[in-house]
């Protein structure tokens, strides 16, 4: 398989940095916060070539999903719920992908899913284990 191939998995949250402040720069409503801190997301990728589907289950049974080709415009949903467009690149075995207010980057690190999302220099990092 290729490298490309390895995001495929189911990850659990382990670990974030600088969570707080991120979301203060990004203007997360406070009810979006408190769900999302130390929440164990469940974040589950299926790859198939350049074609990626992407979900988030997030405790009490709520689900994002995000459906992108890479190079391919697609339709996205951010952390807050809004609507998109973006086009996800692969750059060095990373999926990179410019949200409407941050850039996030998602790459698998020693069996780990490693996320990070930068928006004007504050660096948000997101670590999940993963577990099938």
């Amino acid at each position: 398989p290729t490298a490309a191939m390895a995001f495929s998995g189911k990850y659990e949250f382990e670990g974030d940095e600088n969570y707080d402040a991120f979301v203060q720069k990004i203007g997360l409503p406070s009810d979006k916060v408190e769900m999302g801190r130390n929440c164990k997301i469940v974040t589950e990728v299926v790859q198939n070539g350049n074609d990626f589907t992407w979900t988030q289950h997030f405790p009490g049974g709520r689900t994002t999903t995000n459906t992108f080709t890479v190079g391919k415009e697609a339709d996205m949903e951010t952390m807050g719920g809004k609507r998109f467009k973006a086009t996800v690149k692969m750059e060095d075995g990373k999926l990179v992908a410019d949200f409407p207010n941050y850039r996030h980057t998602s790459e698998i690190c020693g069996g780990k899913l490693v996320e990070i999302s930068t928006s004007s220099g504050v660096v948000y990092k997101r670590t999940s284990k993963k577990i099938a």
